[in-house]
C-alpha cells in the first residue's frame, strides 16, 4: 500500500502542558491541562485536537461519499465530542460522539450517507472496535 500523505507533529514540554508544532509550522500550539482536569487551561489539549481532526475528516468523508453518489449536500456540519474517561485499570480511554447535521434531504437518506461516511473516514476506521462511538444524524 502506498502512503498518500504523512503529517508530522512534535510535542515538547510536560506533555499536556507544553507545545505541539507540525514540521511545516502551520500548527504551533500551546498545550495546557483543561480546568476540568484541574489544570490552568489557557491552551488546547489532545482531546480537542483529536475532536477537530475527526470532525474535519468525517465531514470530508461525508462530502466525498455524496459526490460519488452525485448527491448534493446543503448546510452540512460535523461536531465531534471526545471524552476522556478512566479505564478502571489506572489508565484512560476515549469515548466519541459524532453529531452530523445535513440540510435539504430526508432522514433515511441522510443516515445512509452518514453510515457510508463512517465506513470511509480514516478516523472512524482507526477507532472502530477500540472506543465507543455514537453517531447521530439531524436533518434540517
Amino acid at each position: 500500500m502506498s502512503t498518500l500523505y504523512t503529517a508530522t507533529a512534535t510535542a515538547t514540554g510536560e506533555g499536556r502542558a507544553g507545545r505541539a508544532v507540525t514540521d511545516d509550522g502551520q500548527l504551533d500550539l500551546a498545550l495546557a491541562i483543561p480546568t476540568a482536569l484541574g489544570g490552568p487551561g489557557g491552551g488546547t489539549n489532545p482531546e480537542q485536537l483529536f475532536a477537530a481532526g475527526w470532525a474535519a475528516c468525517f465531514h470530508s468523508a461525508l462530502r466525498t461519499v455524496a459526490r460519488a453518489e452525485k448527491t448534493t449536500l446543503q448546510d452540512t456540519s460535523v461536531v465531534a465530542d471526545i471524552s476522556l474517561q478512566p479505564d478502571g485499570n489506572g489508565g484512560y480511554q476515549l469515548q466519541a460522539a459524532l453529531h452530523v447535521e445535513i440540510g435539504g434531504m430526508d432522514q433515511a437518506e441522510a443516515e445512509r450517507l452518514v453510515e457510508r461516511a463512517h465506513q470511509v473516514c480514516p478516523y472512524s476506521n482507526a477507532t472502530r472496535g477500540n472506543i465507543d462511538v455514537v453517531i447521530d444524524t439531524t436533518v434540517g
